[in-house]
């Protein structure tokens, strides 16, 4: 994973309350058994028509906004079921960020352990970010996830997150490596454990010889 203490660039608005994972990656994407090619589905009934053209009204498909590393997203962001791959491909498409009033649980939990930085703010908040993102001019955003702040052409604001995902960013963590990390204190624990109730140790591989 990579170290990140910063995510600066392109935010684009994507102002639609409700959007569900299904509408991030639609079904015809999850066949794939990899991550590559995935950025392919994203948002893609708003990104082409029936023929498969690219729509130009659509923001990401606008030049000012094709390089986004940042989406300014509506409410609810990520509902619906529980597609991992939704996140995948978010990342894979170039998205290092999403900020929004509020997540879809699953998909929160999704994004924050796979480096995808979902940052929650009051819908003022956020509806004040859109208005500046709005204009091309205005676009670019620099999300300081050590000061935990966001700062837009005229706004700035305070976001809050665990320590756990905090230092999965700043440390370049996934579940597992942040898991390693504390393999000493676990250890530690095993052993107090084990101690307190000594017939609790290696109760698996024992039952399993007496069943032999």
């Amino acid at each position: 994973m990579t170290r990140l203490s910063k995510i600066e660039g392109v935010a684009a608005p994507l102002p639609i309350a409700n959007l569900d994972t299904d509408q991030i990656i639609p079904k015809q994407f999850l066949r794939r058994i990899d991550k590559a090619g995935l950025a392919d589905g994203i948002l893609y009934d708003m990104r082409f028509d029936s023929n498969g053209d690219k729509r130009g009204d659509f923001v990401l498909n606008q030049p000012a906004y094709a390089d986004s590393k940042i989406l300014v997203a509506g409410q609810n962001f990520g509902c619906g079921s529980s597609r991992e791959h939704a996140v995948w491909g978010l990342l894979e498409f170039g998205i290092k960020a999403v900020i929004a009033p509020s997540f879809g649980e699953i998909f929160y939990s999704n994004a924050m352990n796979n480096n995808l930085l979902l940052v929650a703010l009051e819908e003022n908040a956020v509806e004040a970010i859109l208005r500046d993102v709005i204009n091309p001019q205005y676009s670019q955003i620099c999300i300081d996830i050590e000061a935990m702040t966001v700062r837009s052409h005229s706004q700035s604001a305070s976001f809050s997150l665990s320590e756990r995902h905090r230092r999965m960013f700043l440390e370049g963590l996934d579940m597992i490596g942040a898991t390693l990390s504390m393999e000493d204190q676990i250890r530690a624990f095993a052993q107090a454990h084990w101690q307190h109730k000594p017939w609790l140790k290696d109760i698996a591989a024992t039952t399993r010889k007496r069943l032999v």
